[in-house]
């Protein structure tokens, strides 16, 4: 077995531990759904903060067929560390499907036999080592120089990653998007599709986002995510390619996302005060560890093994930029907030507030809360309990 099929098992693995109940399953076809990753490219590109960029690349994958009037088309977004493998299957015999199989597909609430979905890899994609996964960002080749950019690269927010992709829709001959759908990071660039192309986007499905604009909390919270990384000497101020990689440094940044992901009710129910081994009590060494210690740490090393520092610290930055708040006079679409119940990053307060703003505007928006003590990640895995909401919503 490759050693990235065995990264990929340990990662499904691990985040299965994590995991407080199974994802609930919609009914399947004879046939798994396959896709295949490609790759768009853009010549030039000039980033929000005036940054040019030769040769911008983003890998992307579609479900379903788009209609001849170029409008069944539905863009998903994925979330800060995720990529654009959202649904289905590269091929038959891959352990596990895209992280919202449970919602896209034939028959399901974003269903594939009536809509054409498209999914994109961000740029500054964290997960450049995984070869299906295309993006642009520092650990990129400068075509100018030959080398890494590293820290050279210029700062991008998230509405750089949705320009580069309209560009994408573009080019497949998408006229219209009847929504923009995503998930934590990929709610912020749903968003900011609205903003940007008030007359293009119909919908949009905002989970477990922050709203019209990143808070200060979660700005702290993003500040904190990457943090270990740049403590790490191996780090090297971003100078780190071609050595060795601050790997530590990233493993111990994604453990403190996948903490701040999940609740304490999740943590109670799914560890409690259960040892990583029973013949190492904590009381005995200061180095024997609690389960919840233990499985956190495992699931930040597999993830490292895909993970760039720099892109991470990027995408951080990109999403702290994240605000429309002086947009939404010229926004459209119809928004479907869902929140998750028990979320540390984005509460769900977050979504009503904005809901109750947007409708006194006079626009439609509408709030189905994903119950349960899952925390933040609820907004991943268990889905499938927004996804009637979802269907419903698309039809209006």
């Amino acid at each position: 077995m490759k050693s990235l099929d065995l990264v990929r098992l340990a990662r499904a693995a691990v985040l299965a531990a994590l995991a407080s109940c199974a994802m609930a399953v919609w009914a399947q076809a004879a046939d798994p759904l396959l896709t295949e990753k490609r790759v768009f490219t853009l010549p030039a590109y000039t980033t929000f903060s005036g940054g040019a960029l030769k040769q911008v690349k983003v890998g992307y994958e579609t479900y379903g067929q788009l209609n001849a009037a170029g409008n069944n088309a539905i863009f998903v977004a994925h979330f800060y560390s995720g990529t654009s493998h959202a649904a289905g299957k590269y091929k038959a015999s891959d352990a596990v499907p895209g992280y919202w199989d449970s919602i896209i597909g034939p028959g399901k609430p974003i269903d594939t036999s009536k809509y054409f979905v498209v999914s994109a890899d961000t740029l500054s994609n964290l997960n450049t080592k995984d070869p299906n996964v295309t993006t642009t960002g520092p650990s990129s080749l400068n075509p100018d120089t030959g080398k890494p950019y590293g820290m050279s690269f210029p700062v991008i927010a998230m509405r750089d990653s949705v320009r580069v992709h309209k560009a994408l829709m573009d080019s497949l001959g998408v006229k219209k998007l009847q929504a923009a759908v995503g998930a934590s990071g990929g709610s912020i660039q749903a968003m900011e599709w609205a903003a940007l192309y008030p007359d293009y986007v119909e919908r949009v499905i905002h989970v477990i986002g922050p709203g019209f604009s990143i808070s200060p909390w979660a700005i702290a919270l993003l500040e904190a995510w990457v943090a270990p990384i740049r403590q790490d000497p191996k780090w090297n101020n971003g100078d780190y390619y071609g050595r060795e990689e601050p790997r530590e440094g990233v493993a111990q940044a994604l453990k403190l996302v996948t903490l701040t992901a999940r609740s304490w009710g999740w943590a109670d129910k799914t560890f409690g005060y259960k040892l990583a081994d029973a013949n190492k009590s904590p009381t005995a060494a200061i180095d024997n560890r609690f389960l919840i210690e233990d499985t956190l740490t495992k699931a930040g090393f597999a993830r490292a093994a895909t993970t760039d520092a720099n892109n991470k610290i990027y995408m951080a930055k990109a999403n702290q930029l994240f605000n429309v708040e002086g947009e939404l006079e010229g926004m459209k679409a119809k928004i479907l907030f869902v929140p998750s119940q028990s979320d540390l990053i984005f509460p769900p307060e977050f979504s009503r507030k904005a809901a109750e703003r947007y409708k006194a505007m006079g626009r439609t928006a509408e709030v189905f809360m994903i119950e349960g003590d899952g925390g933040h990640l609820d907004g991943v895995v268990n889905i499938a309990k927004a996804g009637e909401t979802i269907r419903a919503f698309l039809a209006k």
